[in-house]
């Protein structure tokens, strides 16, 4: 079975045809279903979910940003990482400032994905052995991903601070 690596994070795994995809991240399925399982613990475990889903969520959807991914979910989660790791926001504050700025922004800007993605996937979230080398691994993985996403930085303090901090 040939493998598939998907076009967001460079993960590779073995193609499984029987899975499919057609969402707005720019994904492989195979990645995808890993997302969905990572998604699974979060929510059966109230502890990760306070702690880091948003952080998961966010990191996700900017590591696999482009193709038709659209500018408002883009710009919705770099807000979100913002948030957290330049405002010490915590992760379960974040949702309701996203909403904040949806409601408020009309137009988006399209910033251009980096060409680096970073070391960590989902997948090396989804190997963790426990909770707290899960909630250890989000962590790594969104810093790692907010710092791939400097040569935005300055923009998403902008927009933040137009449309949430008000």
């Amino acid at each position: 079975m040939p493998d598939r690596i998907c076009p967001g994070c460079g993960l590779l795994m073995p193609e499984n045809k029987a899975l499919t995809y057609d969402g707005y991240y720019t994904v492989s399925p195979e990645c995808w279903s890993v997302y969905t399982e990572v998604l699974e613990a979060e929510y059966s475990n109230m502890i990760l979910f306070g702690q880091i889903h948003q952080l998961t969520v966010d990191t996700y959807a900017v590591q696999h940003a482009g193709g038709i991914h659209k500018a408002k979910s883009v710009m919705v989660h770099l807000a979100g990482l913002y948030l957290v790791y330049e405002m010490g926001i915590k992760p379960s504050q974040v949702s309701k400032l996203h909403q904040r700025m949806a409601h408020k922004m009309k137009i988006y800007p399209e910033f251009t994905p980096p060409e680096e993605t970073g070391k960590i996937t989902v997948f090396d979230i989804a190997m963790a052995s426990d909770q707290v080398e899960h909630a250890d691994l989000v962590e790594k993985w969104s810093k790692q991903l907010w710092n791939v996403w400097s040569h935005v930085h300055q923009d998403i303090d902008f927009l933040v601070q137009k449309y949430i901090m008000y």
